[in-house]
């Protein structure tokens, strides 16, 4: 047993590590009692999520003058390298606070069916091993081209995913949440599945577990909104004074 776990433990700290999860719990704000909206917070999101639009498709268009002219490994050799990033770390292109953390996950009251904590990166992980193989599917049936409709509409859903982590995780905004999860992540998901079905078939059927985790993430949230208050689905004004 004890060695069984040495190596959960060891298993989980890896995956924490590719994933970007900080373990540690951080103080989490609270929304004043009196319900002010904070529109500046909802500007804030749009003018994020929109940032980092435009920064991916940005890079979709730059490698792809970059690399139209390479032939054979180093041509596909930066497609891999790039897929992996943006697959795992797309974050990396939000000037949005996306910390991977577990501090709201942990101290909100979650449905008896709720996964543990771990289970989030592993699952992650595998998506994002797909992300990887399915985007290189689709540049290589587009003729090696970043540039194109499928992929775009990736680096969106990838976007929105990032936003909707700080909404959630971060700043524990459960209210919000719930319409961002569903109208931002799922919508684009699925969009995405489609996109991919319609160059490769098999691309888009890869992706399949993606939509349905994302439709499982989709109901735990709107559950944990249940359980936590059923505050409005709009950002609140943070309550500063808790902050340490």
């Amino acid at each position: 047993m004890a060695e069984k776990s040495t190596l959960f433990k060891q298993v989980e700290s890896m995956v924490n590590t590719i994933m970007g999860v900080r373990t540690e719990d951080e103080k989490q704000l609270n929304a004043l009692p009196n319900g002010q909206a904070d529109w500046k917070a909802m500007a804030i999101y749009i003018a994020g999520t929109l940032a980092q639009i435009g920064l991916m498709l940005l890079s979709l268009w730059g490698l792809q003058q970059l690399t139209q002219s390479w032939q054979g490994m180093p041509r596909i050799g930066v497609a891999i390298v790039f897929f992996t990033v943006v697959a795992i770390r797309s974050r990396l292109f939000s000037p949005l606070n996306n910390a991977r953390t577990r501090t709201t996950y942990s101290q909100v009251e979650r449905p008896g069916w709720a996964p543990p904590p771990i289970a989030f990166p592993i699952i992650w992980m595998s998506i994002g091993v797909l992300r990887v193989i399915t985007a290189y599917m689709v540049w290589q049936a587009l003729g090696q081209t970043y540039w194109t409709w499928p992929l775009a509409i990736l680096m969106i859903h990838l976007a929105l995913g990032d936003t909707w982590n700080t909404i959630f995780t971060v700043e524990g905004r459960l209210g919000l949440a719930v319409p961002v999860v569903i109208f931002g992540p799922l919508t684009s998901a699925v969009a995405v599945v489609v996109s991919y079905w319609q160059v490769f078939p098999l691309a888009g059927q890869l992706l399949v577990p993606m939509v349905i985790w994302l439709s499982v993430a989709s109901a735990l949230v709107i559950s944990i909104w249940q359980l936590n208050g059923r505050e409005p689905w709009y950002p609140m004004v943070l309550d500063e004074s808790t902050a340490s």
